[in-house]
């Protein structure tokens, strides 16, 4: 029996692939919409897979059509997305929508736009519950704007349900920034020496796709207005998802621990890298939705790491993950060896 039909914006991003084979798998009628209008092959053949500019109000309409009763979307950033959904609530039976932890600021209004300044590390209640403070609203960063498209969301709830998944540092397969690169491409270039600033225990905590994609599943089952927090059982510390990672791969590498934040600047910086532990509670997860992780961190990287060495395969990194290559342009090369391999001269290692 079918559950009802659902369309998915963004389906074949690295969330939406698995987001809608859960959802097929689970008894939704699919409409899988993506700017490409490709398919993953591990779709059923029923997904109906279509052609979708997410800009074009006038597309997203023909896309919604008639209607559905559920409408996830991977990609709604700010106000014109909001509204886009909003003025579409008449069509729309509920929505599950993709937000982010960044959208959180601490008790002395320290977020993720601050890190990097002078004490600028967010310092979150551990675990952060979905009660936290979050930044203003507006359209200045990544952060305001996911909270203006939180606030504009919730307050249609009387006419659209709205589930809001705050994703924590999402891994897997098919990601445009992977973090597990930075410790893949060392190991694939020899490198069996590495340097880690904080004492190696920065946490960052992750949430693998076919995790998200439960939540994604179970929330469109259970249509209601509500926030909630998106991640792994597990958080590790960077240098313990280094070592995890060396163990997918069969290598053994040496752990130089810096304390305090990265010498010079960028020795031993990394896509983790926080002064203090970044942890979201699950509690409301569970509570609401029945959410049980489907899997962890270390047992879903064999995936991760065989992706990652494929697409690596005979191309530069910066060819391979060009956006990860602009994003971190700016805080120094997460491969600058040279850089390391003297600061580790200078110190005696």
């Amino acid at each position: 029996m079918s559950r009802g039909n659902a369309v998915v914006i963004g389906a074949t991003g690295q969330t939406g692939r698995v987001a809608v084979r859960a959802l097929a798998e689970d008894g939704w009628e699919v409409r899988a919409a993506s700017r490409g209008g490709g398919r993953d092959e591990r779709w059923p053949e029923e997904v109906r897979a279509l052609r979708l500019d997410r800009e074009d109000d006038k597309a997203l309409a023909a896309v919604v059509g008639d209607g559905c009763d559920v409408i996830v979307d991977l990609v709604a950033y700010g106000r014109p997305h909001a509204r886009q959904l909003t003025g579409l609530a008449d069509r729309i039976g509920s929505a599950v929508v993709m937000s982010s932890g960044a959208v959180y600021e601490d008790d002395q209004g320290r977020n993720f736009d601050t890190q990097g300044a002078p004490d600028g590390f967010p310092r979150y209640p551990v675990p952060i519950p979905e009660t936290q403070h979050t930044v203003a609203p507006g359209e200045a960063t990544y952060g305001t704007r996911k909270v203006r498209l939180e606030r504009d969301l919730l307050a249609a709830g009387d006419t659209l349900p709205v589930t809001l998944l705050r994703a924590g540092a999402i891994h897997g397969p098919y990601s445009r920034t992977p973090r597990e690169l930075y410790f893949v491409k060392r190991a694939l270039d020899g490198r069996r020496r590495r340097v880690l600033a904080y004492g190696g225990r920065s946490v960052f905590h992750p949430v693998h796709v076919a995790n998200l994609a439960e939540l994604i599943r179970l929330a469109a089952a259970r249509p209601g207005s509500r926030v909630l927090n998106a991640a792994d059982p597990e958080a590790p510390a960077v240098a313990a998802i280094g070592e995890a990672i060396d163990a997918v791969m069969g290598v053994e590498s040496e752990t130089v621990l810096v304390d305090g934040p990265p010498p010079d600047g960028i020795i031993g910086g990394t896509p983790w890298g926080t002064g203090h532990p970044v942890v979201y509670d699950m509690t409301a997860a569970e509570r609401e939705l029945g959410y049980r992780a489907v899997t962890g961190y270390t047992e879903s990287l064999p995936e991760t790491v065989a992706w990652l060495t494929g697409r690596l395969r005979g191309r530069r990194w910066e060819d391979a993950f060009p956006e990860m290559a602009r994003n971190y342009g700016a805080h120094g090369d997460l491969f600058g060896y040279a850089a390391e391999d003297d600061w580790l001269e200078r110190h005696g290692h």
